[in-house]
């Protein structure tokens, strides 16, 4: 079992920054893919970022060269440092362990967080 808990979510403007966290906790929380996802109000959850654990990375074409994924597996955590923030970026940011040592997480989240909510006002 893996437990996944986010923070960092709140409320920015347009072209700022914010960097969500994610703490891990469980057996084998260090060995597993680990991403973001986000769902905005009525859509989708959609992929964002994924790393591996030799830190592989993967982005959606709408967050390339604005937001970062990152992990340090001595402390169990995965962070997502977004910059150029824009309004469209509104959603609730879930944190997400997938089964897989790659980069393929669709279809393989095993374990979900609760969510951290980022609101970007224009």
């Amino acid at each position: 079992q893996v437990q996944l808990v986010e923070s960092g979510g709140g409320l920015e403007q347009a072209g700022g920054s914010l960097r969500l966290s994610c703490a891990a906790s469980g057996r084998a929380a260090k060995s597993y893919t680990m991403a973001w996802f986000r769902q905005a109000p009525g859509k989708e959850r959609d992929f964002v970022a994924a790393i591996t654990w030799s830190g592989g990375v993967d982005y959606a074409d709408s967050v390339k060269d604005r937001f970062t994924i990152s992990r340090d597996n001595g402390k169990n955590a995965v962070y997502l440092q977004m910059n150029s923030l824009k309004p469209e970026d509104t959603a609730l940011y879930y944190c997400a362990a997938a089964a897989t040592t790659g980069l393929v997480v669709s279809g393989r989240i095993r374990y979900w967080g609760q969510g951290t909510q980022v609101t970007v006002s224009s």
